[in-house]
């Protein structure tokens, strides 16, 4: 068994962002070069980082506030507005917390309306998107699931295996499935797959078949 007690941060900077941070740049990187290697004009990449990383961010901070917190987040206008902004308010004043509360799936629902948007506004063929995104968001998911390890968030039940965690910071003290881990796993896996089949099968491949994969196996992963 494994006792898990790491600190969440250092200082002001949590573990939790930094893993965060490091998915979008792993992400932002992968979709840069992909960018390049189709030929695709470099005006047209950097909007596209843009549009993602708003709709991630809003998408996860209101899917968030409203799937699990609606009754705090709409109590009042203050409530209401630190749902929109990084701060607290408390009796003594505005303290600034960061965002503390993004749900993956609103993060991703997010990122569906801004990559519409993107193509909208600048014609790019939606699947050649897809596709992109595709091969490039398994880093991402993997890195955020890392961040979820080590604030100790959204483990499995009990268990005796050899491997289990024992989440001391939560107050646990029998150890529990580290599903965080079980799907950083599974996302690595996936990415390292689907960079394989775009390098080895491009040419072969109707646009969309990658982004088809990508769903079926993240999904799959997470409901197993």
């Amino acid at each position: 068994m494994i006792s898990w007690n790491p600190p969440i941060g250092i200082g002001p900077l949590r573990f939790y962002a930094l893993f965060w941070v490091l998915g979008l740049a792993g992400a932002y990187l992968v979709v840069q070069k992909l960018y390049k290697d189709q030929k695709i004009k470099d005006e047209l990449f950097e909007p596209l980082f843009f549009y993602c990383f708003l709709g991630i961010l809003l998408g996860a901070r209101l899917g968030h506030c409203i799937f699990y917190e609606p009754a705090y987040y709409f109590h009042d206008f203050p409530r209401f507005i630190e749902m929109w902004l990084p701060i607290r308010f408390t009796p003594t004043g505005v303290r600034l917390i960061g965002y503390q509360g993004l749900a993956s799936h609103g993060g991703t629902l997010g990122l569906m309306i801004a990559l519409w948007l993107y193509v909208r506004k600048y014609k790019v063929p939606l699947w050649t998107v897809l596709d992109n995104i595709a091969i490039a968001t398994p880093i991402t998911a993997c890195c955020i699931r890392l961040g979820n390890l080590m604030n100790s968030e959204i483990y499995g039940h009990q268990t005796s295996l050899p491997w289990g965690f024992i989440f001391q910071q939560n107050g646990e003290t029998v150890a529990k499935h580290p599903t965080q881990l079980y799907e950083a796993f599974s996302y690595l896996l996936l990415g390292i797959g689907l960079v394989t089949l775009y390098l080895k099968k491009l040419d072969k491949l109707k646009t969309g078949t990658i982004f088809g994969i990508f769903l079926i196996c993240l999904f799959g992963a997470r409901f197993l």
